[in-house]
């Protein structure tokens, strides 16, 4: 049985079969939509076997962004398998290990798919992706998601965002994670839009790959936009930047601006909802708030800084119904919606410590932080020990004597940090997020 999701490619490579699909960086090719679709197929030849066997059973996978990434995603999709992308990055022990907590049929090891024992068969006719929570408040946990639901998000992505099939993205971000998928993966599918895989990250690959493939659209994350702030490289064909899966410090957002005379566009969502708000103008990003909702996508605000969001893309298999609606996901971020329905985000829920019998919000601290002139990034927690007392990291070329001068001003006395640790940046997880871990040792 076609999907929807299958249903909606075979269409693009009927309209668009000769034109350009996918391009390497790194080893200089390119194939139209039409080769692609015949490399997904020769994958599935050389290891589907018996395509019975894949039929709505979990598929693992890994494998760097390229275009046999795409051939093995577009072939396991075609056999009718739920597919379960991971990073590049995980190890191949964590990869087989998450293969066999799901319970899926099979795990690709880099080389050819491993049958696992006791897999169990998707119920649901319609789920043809399981994407995996970032873990970054609980153990990640398998989300399903329909055809329908990816189609939808990437819709709402590229329509609010006005990228079309002219355009080409420039892909450094995993395909296979939520942002991803909703920026670059089901866009080229449904709606055509080619993209090329940059070779790196480091800000002379980009310019380099820029030079060369003269990309329109470049989803990136905070740690991206940072260090080529701080360069001095040309991006002449880029018109659209966006930022997300992280905060984006609103210095970083104003130096990106005035070094490439392009605006930074703050995109937020999660892995439950794919695309929730988004700066349209770029303004709202230099004041550090992250814009309003996509087209499709309804908010409401709740309680003690809650937010639901409604959408088609929103993931409701495998949950409990929510007293909002069946499309519906109450967010775990602490949100603030504008009574012209613009969105700022105030951190994650419990992110509020108790320090003198006072109660602080680290994320408050930090707000304050990034608002005092000079500084590009800031975390703040609490060290270890008996007396456990405020500490923070601040990204800036200022003093920890100004910056704590800086707070005085509007801050109580209480909510400023005792110990202050002076870097030229934050360190980064793989994801481009804060490394809480190496940060914590930083103020212990």
């Amino acid at each position: 049985m076609t999907t929807e999701l299958m249903a909606a490619w075979q269409r693009t490579v009927r309209r668009r079969n000769n034109d350009r699909a996918v391009s390497e960086a790194l080893s200089g090719q390119s194939v139209t939509f039409g080769e692609l679709a015949m490399r997904a197929r020769a994958w599935l030849a050389d290891h589907g076997g018996d395509l019975a066997r894949l039929r709505r059973r979990l598929v693992v996978f890994a494998a760097p962004n390229g275009m046999a990434w795409f051939a093995q995603f577009v072939g396991l999709m075609e056999a009718g398998a739920v597919v379960v992308p991971l990073d590049a990055a995980e190890p191949v022990a964590g990869q087989r290990e998450l293969a066999a907590a799901l319970g899926a049929g099979f795990w690709w090891d880099g080389r050819r798919l491993i049958a696992l024992p006791g897999a169990k068969r998707e119920r649901s006719t319609e789920v043809c992706l399981i994407k995996m929570t970032s873990g970054t408040t609980t153990a990640p946990r398998p989300l399903r998601f329909t055809g329908g639901q990816l189609l939808a998000d990437a819709r709402q992505v590229t329509h609010t965002m006005g990228v079309t099939a002219r355009d080409l993205n420039y892909a450094l971000i995993p395909l296979g994670h939520s942002y991803g998928l909703g920026n670059l993966t089901i866009p080229l599918l449904a709606q055509g839009v080619p993209l090329v895989c940059g070779a790196s990250a480091l800000p002379h690959a980009i310019a380099a790959d820029f030079a060369r493939w003269r990309p329109t659209v470049f989803p990136g994350v905070p740690a991206m936009w940072r260090a080529l702030s701080g360069s001095d490289l040309t991006l002449d064909s880029l018109r659209l930047a966006i930022s997300a899966g992280a905060d984006l410090p609103p210095e970083v957002a104003r130096q990106f601006a005035e070094r490439f005379s392009c605006p930074l566009h703050n995109f937020y969502g999660s892995s439950e909802t794919g695309g929730i708000a988004y700066d349209r103008s770029g303004r709202a990003t230099l004041a550090g708030r992250v814009g309003k909702a996509l087209r499709g996508v309804t908010l409401k605000q709740l309680p003690r800084s809650r937010l639901v969001v409604s959408s088609s893309a929103v993931v409701t298999l495998g949950r409990r119904p929510t007293l909002h609606g069946p499309n519906a996901w109450v967010m775990a971020d602490r949100v603030l919606l504008s009574p012209e329905g613009e969105v700022t985000l105030l951190g994650r829920r419990g992110a509020t410590v108790k320090i003198g019998a006072r109660r602080v919000s680290l994320t408050e601290v930090v707000a304050r932080l990034r608002r005092l002139p000079g500084v590009k990034d800031a975390w703040v927690g609490i060290t270890s020990g008996s007396e456990p007392v405020l500490g923070a990291v601040v990204a800036t070329k200022s003093t920890a004597a100004a910056l704590r001068q800086g707070l005085h001003a509007d801050t109580a006395p209480w909510k400023i940090p005792k110990k202050f640790v002076v870097v030229t940046d934050l360190p980064l997880n793989e994801r481009g997020k804060p490394d809480t871990r190496a940060l914590q040792a930083m103020i212990t």
